[in-house]
C-alpha cells in the first residue's frame, strides 16, 4: 500500500519534532563542552568496509545488511553504523595530519534489517562520538563521562554503567582457548549460530541473546583473568580514573558487544525499565580498525547511543519538554481586506515577530478559534474599516482587552513583548 511506509521505519511527525531536536541540541552542547567537532558521512558506503570494518561474523553483517548492486555493479550497503565510516573518512581526508586527538561526533540515520519492536527499527537513528589517535585510558574515560553526562543531562535516572576489557590480539587467544575448551562439552545444544560461531569468533558466543545458550555458557572463564600486562595496567587505568570522576560502575564479564572491532575497554549503558533490550549506549576500544580499513596502526575508542531508545526512556520517566509552538500574533482578516492583513503579516515576519494568518477563507469566528489553537498571545484583526484607515485591532488573547493601533505601533509593542 502506497499509504503506509516500510515496515521498520516511522516518520517523524511536526508534533514530535521538537523532541528530537531537543536530544540533538543537547548532544552539539555536550560536545561542544568537550571538545568534539560533528562530521556527516554518505548514507552509503562501499559494502567492503562493512565486510573488514564491522567483522564477517556479526549479526549485523550476516544478517542485518542492506546490500544491493548500483547501476555500475558495485556492491553498496546502507550504513549499518556509522564508525568504520568515520575511521574511512579520517583516513581519505587525512584528519591525522591535524593536530591529535581527533574527536568527532555525527547524528544521523542508521539501518538495519531487524525485527522491529518497541525503542527498535530498521531505520533508526544514533548520536555517535569518535576519538582517534589517543591511546591511554584517559581517552576512554573521557568517552564514557561524556556520554554519562549527556543522558544525565536530559534528566534521565536509574542508569547503570557495564564495563569490561575484551583484551588484545597479544592476549585474546589465550582466553579464547579456554573459552572453546568451556563451551566445547555442551556446543551440541547450543543455537545453530553460537555453534558456527565456535570456531570463528567464540567470544560472540557470550553476546548471545537465547536464554538456553546463555544457560549453557554460564561458568564460562572471564577475559579479565587472561589479559597480557598492557590490557591489565589499561583496564585498572579507566577504572581508576572513572573513580576519581566520581561515575560508578558495575564490572560485566560477559560484555563483548557485538561488533569484532572492539579491542580493551568495553562498556554499555543500560536503563532497566526499557526491559530486556535496555541498553541505550554502547561503544568501546577498536585499535585495530584503522589498520583493517589500510591505514596505520591508530587506536581509537567510540560509542553510538540509539536516540528512539533515549526518547522512549525519556517518555517512560516523563521528562520530554513540553511543545512550544507559541505564536506571538494570528492576523485575523475579514471581507476585502486580505492584502492589507498579509502586508501586516510580512512586516511581522521581517522583524522576527512569530505570525500566522488564515489561508481557508474562514469566518471571523473561525479564526479566531484557530489563533486559541495556535496559542497566539495576540490577534491583530484587519477588518474593511481598519484596512480604510491604516488601523490593527490588536487583541490579548489572555485578557481580552483590544485597542485600535496603526500598523508601526503593532510592531513596536508585539517586538517589546518579545524582548521582554
Amino acid at each position: 500500500m502506497l499509504t503506509t511506509g516500510p515496515r521498520g521505519t516511522k516518520d517523524i511527525l511536526p508534533q514530535t519534532i521538537n523532541n528530537w531536536r531537543y536530544i540533538e541540541d543537547t548532544a552539539r552542547e555536550i560536545c561542544n563542552l568537550f571538545g568534539y567537532q560533528e562530521i556527516r558521512t554518505p548514507i552509503f558506503e562501499h559494502t567492503e568496509l562493512f565486510l573488514r570494518g564491522i567483522g564477517e561474523t556479526t549479526d549485523i553483517v550476516e544478517k542485518e545488511m542492506y546490500t544491493f548492486n548500483d547501476r555500475g555493479g558495485r556492491s553498496i550497503t546502507l550504513r549499518p553504523e556509522n564508525t568504520a565510516a568515520v575511521v574511512r573518512s579520517f583516513l581519505e581526508h587525512k584528519l591525522y595530519v591535524d593536530s591529535q586527538p581527533t574527536k568527532l561526533f555525527y547524528i544521523g540515520p542508521m539501518f538495519r534489517y531487524d525485527r522491529p519492536q518497541a525503542g527498535r527499527f530498521r531505520q533508526f537513528h544514533q548520536f555517535g562520538i569518535e576519538a582517534l589517535s589517543a591511546k591511554g585510558p584517559e581517552i576512554d574515560a573521557e568517552i564514557i563521562i561524556l556520554a554519562v553526562q549527556f543522558l544525565e543531562k536530559l534528566g534521565l535516572k536509574d542508569l547503570k554503567l557495564h564495563i569490561n576489557s575484551v583484551g588484545c590480539p597479544k592476549c585474546r587467544p589465550v582466553y579464547r582457548a579456554k573459552l572453546q575448551d568451556h563451551l566445547r562439552k555442551n556446543l551440541s545444544d547450543f543455537c545453530p549460530d553460537c555453534q558456527s560461531r565456535f570456531e570463528r569468533n567464540p567470544l560472540r558466543v557470550l553476546d548471545c541473546k537465547n536464554p538456553r545458550c546463555r544457560e549453557l555458557s554460564q561458568g564460562e572463564p572471564k577475559m579479565t583473568d587472561c589479559l597480557c600486562e598492557d590490557c591489565q595496567q589499561h583496564f585498572e587505568g579507566l577504572k581508576q580514573l572513572l573513580a576519581v570522576a566520581g561515575v560508578e560502575y558495575k564490572l560485566n564479564p560477559r560484555l563483548v558487544r557485538g561488533l569484532d572491532y572492539y579491542t580493551k575497554t568495553a562498556f554499555e549503558i543500560q536503563y532497566e525499565p526499557l526491559g530486556a533490550q535496555s541498553a541505550v549506549c554502547g561503544g568501546g576500544r577498536y585499535d585495530g580498525l584503522v589498520a583493517e580499513c589500510g591505514g596505520d596502526d591508530t587506536p581509537g575508542i567510540g560509542f553510538a547511543i540509539g536516540i528512539e531508545r533515549v526518547l522512549l526512556a525519556l517518555e517512560k520517566q516523563s521528562l520530554l519538554p513540553s511543545s512550544d509552538n507559541k505564536l506571538a500574533a494570528f492576523v485575523v482578516t475579514l471581507g476585502a481586506s486580505t492584502p492589507v492583513a498579509f502586508k501586516l503579516l510580512s512586516e511581522l515576519r521581517k522583524q522576527g515577530i512569530t505570525s500566522d494568518m488564515d489561508f481557508m477563507n474562514r469566518s471571523l469566528k473561525s479564526q479566531m478559534k484557530l489563533a486559541n489553537k495556535y496559542h497566539a498571545s495576540y490577534a491583530a484583526i484587519i477588518g474593511e474599516d481598519e484596512a480604510i484607515q491604516g488601523k490593527v485591532m490588536l487583541k490579548n488573547m489572555t485578557s481580552g482587552e483590544q485597542e485600535l493601533l496603526d500598523f508601526e505601533c503593532v510592531l513596536n509593542k508585539l517586538k517589546a513583548e518579545m524582548g521582554e
